[in-house]
């Protein structure tokens, strides 16, 4: 019997311990262009004469969101269009992202886009990050993506020229790209690297890095493991996120010791990967790919499926109970049901704490590695090496019960008056989550009359579908997390976002729109939107009682529309679900609802002149 009174008291004491008063401020960005955050996969940068030109769309971003949106345009029938993009190859988080252990976390079967149309099979059900990238770059390859694409390039500004109607981008590089259309697929959660702000940071003698920018020249290896060079290393990984999980038992097989600084211990459920079927993968029929992510992401949001077609722990631990409808056509019982889905997630994670005591074989450091917090409070993580690895006598976890280590020295890591000295650190803190597209990417974003994208969205992101915002025309937006659906397959939304914007690109071509803006009316509309269905997306009080995390903007808020750092993501997303969101947008091409909902201007000339 589950004693719910003494666990909701648990999550509140151990939450209570993590809370702090500077929120999202006790990090510390890595500043582009900056030696820290400078690529380690490159000999140097490649030699070029600065590009002056025009062009229909300019792309900035090279990831999968801009990928995506370079692809849907070919398939539109749109060719002129520039990628720019500060790494020197596609990929995006799969470029940066290297470090020993990095692998897809939803199924490769969903996540992977374009699957049916590259003819590709995945190798593993979980495909290793090494794989990704190659992928992406194949996706480049097939569709000529780089002949169209600009590397090792940092766009520094990009300003609207109201004369013009285009938008003007200058790079590092000396480059002025005019572009009628502009997408900004620049990354909201994966892009931009952050440190923890611990004093005495800059004071380590030994080496260190941030995950993303893997030194594998100091540790040996690759991104598979074999990290030969750590074999006389004492090593210190600060951060038990995604990123932890997967290079931590890398770390734990080559180090001569390894520290894991733990704040808060991450949900860890079994993965049980494995190698990809090839007559199962061939017996799959046209169309699968797209049911099947339909599957997962209904499974995901309570939808009724006739059939579970993916069953793996993300439909297990996020996964909620589909809601029944009642026969005689009445209203469902909310109340019921919103306990039925707290009793489940109750149970889910009972689970998930047992699961420690069985892998773990010290009770003392099983019970720090349990988590005290809902389901949806933390992205949740799977690994089948994880736990096991602190059973070696070289590993130490060092529980710093929700306060993080106390001081960075010359020689090490303080936590409680010890110094554990190290010869390497490697921080696995993450990145800024679901900040703004030129937050991201660095660089300013300038619209009509001067006004910047940071100041249109100082005390809220302001936009239509999360794609579109007032005094920006013909802007796009595409993979943030703001004001569109959210799912933990992300380029499920990426890629109905990149349809919809090439499929409206190519609209107002043929219609000789030269500059379309939303209007604030329309923007306003949105917002209430958000505003109405915000307890749709987690349910708000279990998401305020939550141990900090990105998702609440690390706990750093007051009353329920009182937020103290931004809204949290929670309080800004499209609650209605990814597929109410997919009809949404093909409402404003299919219906052309954009014609009365934004300021245009038509021109009979062609837009690319």
């Amino acid at each position: 019997m589950i004693d719910k009174e003494a666990i909701a008291k648990k999550y509140a004491d151990e939450r209570a311990k993590r809370i702090r008063d500077e929120g999202t401020g006790q990090y510390v960005a890595m500043e582009i262009g900056s030696q820290m955050e400078a690529d380690p996969f490159v000999d140097g940068v490649a030699e070029r004469d600065p590009i002056t030109k025009d062009t229909d769309v300019a792309i900035v971003g090279a990831g999968w969101s801009g990928m995506l949106a370079a692809v849907r345009l070919r398939k539109e029938g749109v060719d002129d269009f520039t990628v720019i993009d500060k790494a020197a190859d596609f990929g995006g988080t799969w470029y940066w992202n290297r470090y020993p252990g990095i692998a897809c976390d939803c199924e490769a079967y969903v996540y992977l886009p374009l699957l049916e149309e590259m003819g590709y099979m995945p190798s593993m059900r979980y495909t290793p990050g090494d794989e990704i990238l190659d992928y992406a770059r194949e996706v480049g390859r097939r569709f000529d993506l780089y002949s169209n694409a600009v590397f090792q390039t940092v766009v520094k500004t990009i300003t609207w020229n109201e004369d013009a109607l285009r938008w003007i981008v200058t790079t590092d590089r000396g480059d002025e790209i005019r572009s009628r259309y502009l997408i900004l697929g620049t990354g909201g959660v994966l892009h931009r690297p952050k440190l923890p702000g611990i004093p005495g940071l800059e004071s380590f003698e030994g080496h260190w890095f941030h995950s993303s920018r893997w030194d594998f020249d100091y540790t040996g290896g690759n991104s598979r493991g074999n990290l030969d060079k750590l074999h006389d290393k004492r090593v210190a990984l600060l951060g038990t996120g995604p990123t932890g999980l997967q290079c931590f038992p890398h770390i734990a097989n080559s180090a001569a010791e390894t520290f894991l600084f733990q704040r808060t211990p991450m949900i860890v459920g079994p993965r049980d990967n494995g190698e990809t079927d090839p007559q199962w993968f061939e017996g799959q029929e046209p169309g699968w790919h797209k049911r099947r992510s339909d599957n997962f992401e209904a499974q995901m949001i309570g939808v009724p499926v006739e059939e579970k077609i993916v069953t793996d722990e993300w439909t297990r631990v996020w996964g909620i109970p589909p809601l029944e409808m009642p026969a005689d056509g009445s209203a469902p019982d909310m109340a019921a049901y919103m306990a039925e889905i707290e009793d489940y997630d109750l149970a889910q994670m009972e689970r998930i704490r047992a699961r420690v005591d069985e892998l773990v074989d010290d009770p003392e450091v099983a019970e720090s590695l349990k988590p005290w917090y809902a389901t949806h409070c933390k992205r949740p993580s799977f690994h089948d090496e994880y736990l096991q690895s602190f059973n070696k006598p070289s590993v130490h976890l060092i529980d710093t019960k929700g306060r993080g280590p106390d001081q960075i020295t010359s020689k090490g890591v303080v936590f409680d008056g010890k110094e554990y000295e190290v010869d390497l650190i490697v921080y696995a803190t993450g990145f800024e989550a679901a900040v703004s597209p030129g937050r991201s990417g660095g660089f300013d974003v300038t619209g009509c009359g001067g006004r910047t994208l940071a100041d249109a969205w100082a005390r809220r992101v302001r936009t239509v579908h999360g794609i579109q915002t007032s005094g920006f025309p013909n802007m796009f937006v595409i993979g943030g997390l703001r004001q569109a659906a959210v799912s933990v397959n992300l380029l499920y939304v990426y890629d109905e976002q990149a349809k919809h914007v090439a499929n409206n690109i190519k609209q107002l071509m043929d219609d000789g729109i030269t500059k379309l803006d939303v209007t604030e009316a329309a923007v306003q509309e949105w917002c209430d939107i958000m505003d109405a269905n915000m307890d749709l997306v987690f349910n708000a009080e279990q998401v305020r009682l939550c141990t900090p995390s990105y998702f609440n903007n690390e706990g750093n808020f007051d009353t329920h529309g009182e937020f103290k750092n931004g809204r949290p993501i929670w309080a800004d997303a499209y609650g209605l679900g990814p597929f109410q969101y997919s009809e949404v947008l093909a409402k404003w091409r299919d219906d052309k609802e954009y014609e009365t909902k934004a300021e245009i201007v038509r021109d009979s000339e062609s837009v690319s002149s």
